[in-house]
């Protein structure tokens, strides 16, 4: 029996209201509580919250700094990766030039430097 479902992750970035409407803009969802310091968006299966914070982002795949955690969006399939790719860079996401296993999933980095991936796979 779990003690507590997880309900939540929480980033921490410089600017919480910018980055949250980039994931809104990913994810769906909406902005259910904003302040200069925390931004917290309610999407499903769970929320995103931004925290305020001047801290280096991780620098995918540099492990001089190590990432700390990543977010995973699945897509219904690996042939609409360049399609879903070329649309959330459109909203400001970057791509780095590493790309371990590009026919399956995609990383990418958010406006603030945090690495997430587009995927097909499961599991």
């Amino acid at each position: 029996m779990a003690i507590a479902p997880l309900t939540s992750v929480t980033l921490d970035c410089p600017d919480p209201a910018a980055l949250a409407s980039f994931y809104r803009d990913v994810a769906g969802g909406e902005i259910v509580y904003s302040s200069p310091e925390f931004v917290f968006l309610a999407c499903a299966p769970l929320g995103l919250g931004f925290q305020r914070c001047e801290a280096r982002a991780a620098r995918w795949p540099d492990a001089t700094e190590p990432l700390r955690v990543h977010l995973d969006f699945r897509v219904d399939s690996p042939d609409r990766l360049d399609e879903l790719e070329a649309r959330v860079v459109a909203l400001g996401a970057r791509r780095p030039s590493s790309q371990p296993r590009p026919g399956s999933w995609r990383v990418l980095l958010d406006p603030a430097g945090h690495p997430f991936c587009l995927t097909s796979v499961t599991g």
